[in-house]
């Protein structure tokens, strides 16, 4: 750590920044950071810079490389990529952005023997970024390490006869376009500018450096040849010809190797914006993803899209994995052994384990498929499978691999924490309903009852000392009370089997008027100040229903329009025939109902909080019985303004005929 670090503040949120690289010793430097992330309890993350020159890594080091960064994915790090030259200025814009608070690093133990020598990595990175703390891991490999030459570094001095057959064409094309400026008079610095673009030309379509290397050379021997004094001749009269030689060879050589780096940055911003459009899309449609299968389809897709390869799914179900879903790449693409029992087995260990395993790994190598952990944290939510034939992951593969899995587990930790505050807000309106349900309950049937104990007591006490006009007065009251009461828990009754689903309809063709009849009886049995009349707009109005709950919508919607309206108030029962329906409606010319209740008068235990003349409270099971009843029936029930005021309920129900059997 250096020794002008700042104080470690227990508040402070840790970031622990570890670079990964292909050296032997990168695994302990990894675990090093790990154990260090655990200790401050930090978010850790492994950084891997990738150059240019990683294209020239051998075999051996891609190989350590990717066991590094499966190590790291191993010990809980988020694994990030970056592109660049310089590896200092890459790692000090990460942390500048990310917000890391230590980096750890390797270190070799050689100085730097020369002024001209580039200062080591530790030693920029510190004065990058002074704010971040720098733990160096000693280095020992790094002292007898030396370049490996990869086959792709080969390559580079490799020249290919197609190149060449490239180079010579366009050569000798920007050869006879210079002998076609000369005829005109063009100078020769344009005529030797043309050889530049053509150096730059085959740079760009061909492969290595070694072609626009000799691509540089024979085009400078060309121009002399063709274009100086003597020509068709190597030999140059001026002797300023050899400094301008010198100059275009140099500019060849140059504009070749500026040309290669632009192809290969060319390439890396191809993949970047491949990765970004794959993941955008990716998260695109797993936000409108509506389950957890409707994810893993998505996820799927997408990898198949992505790596060409049969996938296989076992999604998290209580704690464990679901049976495995296939997901092939082509239609002939055969999966059955996909399910064998050690396939399953090293799922369902990287599901105990959060680690990578099957093929590729030093666990259960001999399974078809490489097997990943679709997780967030400790969080895991399946596991993936890969089909590995002949052609094992690259790094950029592997990399979108886990990108996608993550999006994955995200979409469904999003989801279940969604159906988790749902299900939080569902429960808390249950108790919510649920308490004041009981409240109003007992509120409402402490009322009739102390009533009816009262009345009681007091026939009990001096029923010789009251007339008979008081004695009938104090029954009718104890009947109106009960039949209160008994209302009360019909619908109640009603409710409990309905939301049990055991409501059943006794069907059959009534006369509407015998059933609107019988309704008003019951309803004027009891004392009420209100004028009740019924019309009919039609004749033999005939309706198949249950007519026992069909009476009962009626007697709650008459009912209703007593408690709500003032004494005196005029109640009118309207039935007509329209669209092969029976129309019911019971209007009031009350105070009415406002406009931003309207929506929720149907709702269970909804009560508006309006005061009734007689302090008894409705429970709001009375509209919502209504609504349920003639749903069953398969009619509507709504709600309109009676103008100048009231309220209008209007019920359909499906008509009927008479059938005469003879």
């Amino acid at each position: 750590m250096r020794p002008d670090a700042a104080p470690y503040d227990e508040d402070m949120h840790e970031h622990v920044l570890v670079c990964v690289s292909p050296s032997p010793s990168s695994p302990y430097i990894i675990r090093t950071a790990a154990k260090m992330a655990s200790a401050f309890g930090a978010e850790f993350t492994a950084l891997y810079v990738q150059t240019p020159t990683d294209e020239s890594m051998s075999e051996q080091d891609r190989t350590r490389l990717n066991e590094n960064i499966k190590l790291a994915e191993e010990q809980g790090a988020d694994l990030v990529t970056v592109y660049g030259e310089d590896i200092a200025s890459q790692i000090a814009e990460f942390v500048r952005v990310s917000g890391v608070t230590k980096i750890v690093l390797g270190r070799s133990n050689v100085s730097r023997r020369h002024f001209w020598n580039k200062p080591p990595l530790t030693e920029k990175l510190t004065d990058l970024v002074p704010s971040a703390d720098i733990h160096i891991i000693p280095d020992v490999s790094l002292d007898k390490r030396r370049p490996q030459l990869g086959m792709f570094s080969i390559r580079q001095f490799i020249v290919y006869p197609k190149d060449l057959l490239i180079m010579v064409g366009i050569i000798a094309l920007v050869t006879a376009i210079g002998r076609i400026f000369g005829y005109y008079g063009i100078d020769e610095s344009t005529i030797m500018a043309i050889y530049i673009l053509g150096v730059l030309i085959v740079a760009l379509t061909t492969r290595g450096y070694t072609t626009s290397v000799i691509c540089s050379f024979t085009s400078v021997l060309a121009f002399n040849f063709f274009f100086t004094e003597p020509k068709m001749s190597l030999h140059a009269y001026d002797s300023r010809y050899t400094v301008a030689f010198a100059i275009m060879l140099i500019i060849s050589i140059l504009t070749g190797a500026l040309a290669t780096k632009l192809k290969y940055h060319a390439k890396v911003s191809a993949q970047s914006a491949f990765k970004t459009k794959v993941l955008f899309d990716t998260n695109q449609m797993l936000q409108k993803a509506k389950s957890e299968e409707d994810i893993m389809n998505v996820t799927a897709s997408q990898l198949m899209k992505l790596l060409d390869r049969d996938i296989v799914i076992y999604p998290e179900v209580n704690g464990g994995i679901d049976k495995g879903l296939l997901y092939t790449a082509s239609d002939d693409a055969a999966g059955g052994s996909l399910f064998a029992p050690n396939e399953r087995e090293a799922a369902q260990w990287v599901f105990e384990n959060h680690h990578r395993a099957g093929k590729l790994t030093d666990r259960f190598s001999d399974a078809q498929c490489l097997y990943l952990a679709i997780r967030i944290h400790v969080h895991v939510y399946g596991v993936v499978g890969i089909r590995i034939t002949s052609r094992a992951l690259d790094y950029f593969e592997n990399s979108m691999l886990l990108s996608i899995l993550g999006e994955c587990a995200l979409a469904i930790e999003n989801l279940r924490n969604e159906q988790e505050k749902e299900r939080s807000a569902i429960l808390a309106k249950n108790e919510q309903m649920r308490a004041n349900f009981l409240r109003t309950f007992s509120h409402d049937l402490r009322t009739p009852l102390t009533s009816i104990s009262g009345y009681a007591s007091t026939l009990l006490s001096n029923y010789d000392k009251l007339d008979d006009e008081t004695r009938k007065q104090i029954f009718s009251d104890i009947y109106d009370d009960s039949q209160w009461l008994i209302n009360l828990v019909e619908n109640l009754l009603s409710v409990t089997r309905i939301e049990e689903g055991r409501m059943q309809l006794n069907s059959s063709v009534q006369l509407m008027e015998e059933v609107i009849d019988e309704a008003i009886r019951y309803i004027v049995r009891r004392k009420t100040s209100h004028e009740i009349s019924v019309h009919y707009e039609d004749d033999m109005l005939l309706s198949k229903v249950d007519p026992k709950l069909i009476m009962q919508v009626i007697v709650n919607l008459v009912d209703n329009a007593i408690k709500y309206t003032p004494e005196g108030s005029h109640i009118r029962i309207t039935a007509k025939k329209q669209d092969g329906f029976v129309q019911v409606s019971v209007a009031d010319d009350g105070p009415g109902i406002p406009d931003e209740i309207k929506p929720r008068i149907f709702e269970m235990f909804f009560t508006g909080n309006t005061s009734l003349v007689d302090s008894r409270r409705s429970l709001g099971l009375g509209l919502f019985l209504c609504k349920s009843i003639v749903t069953a029936h398969g009619g509507d029930l709504t709600v309109t303004d009676n103008e100048p005021h009231g309220s209008i309920f209007t019920f359909t129900i499906p008509s009927g005929e008479v059938i005469i059997n003879e």
